[in-house]
């Protein structure tokens, strides 16, 4: 296994109210990143990704990253997408700035989650909506899970236990 050559505590990002996210301050944590969107037969994921929270809030943090790159299931912007997610699905987790997760514009974020040349482990393509990637505590990637792998499922939880 080679190793990565960036570090994703050192990638930036915001959150929906433009400030920055500080994934560093995650150091200790599971991250488990998931391209979200508001009008996708996925959606209602939003509530076992928040089961999930809620269960492992010791040991892990889950970013939601709102993406229109898919069927333009996430047209709004930051209030809509904010306000979908608490109203809908009670969502207290941390959600991202709206970003692109292939293709030219690409943020460094996915650029590091599909890459291995970045994560050091795996290549992936984000295929739909509600792919979901996983990052060990010491910020080394682990997997990455397809939208059909449901958030609470044993394949994404005997990594949590």
């Amino acid at each position: 296994m080679s190793k990565a050559s960036q570090s994703i505590y050192d990638i930036e990002i915001n959150n929906l109210l433009g400030q920055p996210i500080e994934l560093s301050e995650y150091r200790g944590k599971k991250i488990l990143f998931v391209n979200v969107a508001s009008k996708c037969g996925f959606t209602p994921q939003y509530r076992a990704l928040q089961q999930l929270q809620d269960t492992y809030k010791d040991d892990l943090v889950i970013i939601g990253v709102p993406c229109n790159q898919f069927g333009k299931q996430e047209p709004g912007n930051s209030d809509e997408i904010k306000e979908f997610c608490e109203l809908n699905y009670g969502v207290t987790f941390l959600i991202s700035e709206k970003i692109s997760v292939k293709g030219s514009k690409q943020h460094e974020l996915y650029k590091w989650l599909t890459k291995k040349t970045y994560n050091g482990r795996k290549n992936s393509t984000v295929k739909w909506n509600f792919q979901k990637y996983l990052v060990d505590e010491h910020g080394e990637f682990l997997d990455y899970f397809y939208s059909i792998t449901r958030p609470t499922s044993s394949r994404i939880t005997k990594y949590l236990k």
